[in-house]
């Protein structure tokens, strides 16, 4: 797996020469673990040693986790699932000032996460200044043709999603096999042990609607119906599953406009594999004739490009009540406004309410 995560492990191993902690984020069974062990002495310049929480017997090392922690002086420390122990980072902060007072400036602590809301307040309050963070996403484009330029099939990506394990599977059947167990594990023990109690036969029926929205703006109200929930309840799970990197949600464009703009987000899911499985489309000529083809061919790309792009961009859609849209618009402070259009098809041709609505964001 390291061979395809290339992509990230440099702007891993520059974090870690340059600050004491780095949290690396993302879904369960995404390769954090891999490839955090995949990283060698010689690259780090320390030896490491790693702990998994989840492991009674690592866990209960920490018990008296001041005591263990300082005999890791001149190492990194990899600790997984750190989310489990929130106490944990007020015991990180004091030990990361002690060793900047004795010289020791970066390095010291890369802690693995499966993505919460409270992992990053909890780092944020007590770790300031002293904390870099990093996401590793599934799989995307341009790693696995980079790692594998002649058998890199799009076709197979799209439909398979970017899960090292079902972008690998032997056939699509094991692929299949992998998506729908994993979906299962998600919101049967995954999710609850993290935090958030919904029941996992709720929260899994909402996650399939959710797919059928897929591309679409979200209405609450129309989605807490479905279920028999309230709209704030449906938001409340719609937020869950976006912190645990299920969901992305794309919000509207936000400039000054005359025109009235529709002012709720786009929802998407965020790996194209589970959209499939979700909607149980089992194999690719299923795909091309199912109605949401276009809407997933829409997500696929727009989740490649968000894999590529800096967190310095500002990523927006826009969207009129007079149909004027365009599906994706990216931002940088002082620089050009992109307008990108994403289709499926052979011949695309643009209408003329995306042109309107360059005029209206000023695109280059």
């Amino acid at each position: 797996m390291p061979e395809f995560h290339r992509s990230i492990t440099e702007p891993l191993i520059n974090a870690l020469q340059q600050v004491p902690v780095v949290v690396l984020l993302g879904p369960r069974q995404v390769g954090k673990t891999t490839l955090a062990l995949s990283l060698s002495n010689e690259a780090l310049g320390k030896n490491s040693s790693y702990l998994d929480v989840e492991l009674p017997s690592d866990r209960n090392k920490l018990a008296d986790a001041e005591a263990y922690l300082m005999r890791f002086d001149n190492q990194l420390l990899i600790i997984d699932e750190v989310q489990h122990l929130p106490n944990l980072f007020t015991v990180l902060r004091a030990i990361v000032d002690r060793r900047k007072r004795a010289g020791e400036k970066a390095g010291h602590f890369l802690l693995l996460g499966s993505a919460s809301r409270e992992l990053l307040q909890l780092s944020a309050e007590t770790l300031a200044g002293r904390i870099r963070y990093l996401e590793l996403s599934p799989l995307g484009v341009a790693e696995l043709h980079q790692a594998d330029p002649l058998g890199f099939g799009m076709e197979k990506h799209w439909f398979r999603g970017g899960f090292p394990d079902s972008y690998l599977g032997n056939s699509d059947d094991e692929s299949w096999r992998w998506r729908q167990d994993f979906i299962a594990t998600y919101v049967e023990r995954d999710i609850p042990v993290m935090g958030p109690q919904v029941a996992p036969e709720r929260l899994k029926r909402f996650w399939s609607m959710v797919a059928h929205y897929h591309g679409r703006q979200v209405v609450y109200a129309e989605l807490g119906k479905s279920l028999g929930v309230s709209h704030t309840t449906a938001k409340k799970y719609l937020d869950i599953l976006t912190d645990f990197y299920m969901i992305r949600q794309i919000q509207p464009w936000s400039g000054n406009s005359k025109k009235r703009l529709i002012r709720s987000p786009r929802i998407f899911i965020r790996d194209s594999g589970l959209l499939h499985a979700l909607l149980f489309i089992s194999n690719f000529d299923a795909l091309l004739g199912n109605p949401v083809v276009g809407f997933s061919w829409e997500g696929y790309v727009i989740e490649q490009i968000m894999q590529v792009i800096s967190t310095t961009w500002r990523v927006s859609y826009y969207r009129s009540e007079g149909q004027a849209e365009i599906d994706l618009v990216l931002e940088k402070p002082n620089e050009a406004v992109w307008a990108i259009e994403i289709k499926k098809t052979l011949s695309p041709n643009l209408q003329r309410g995306f042109y309107e609505a360059c005029k209206d964001i000023e695109a280059t």
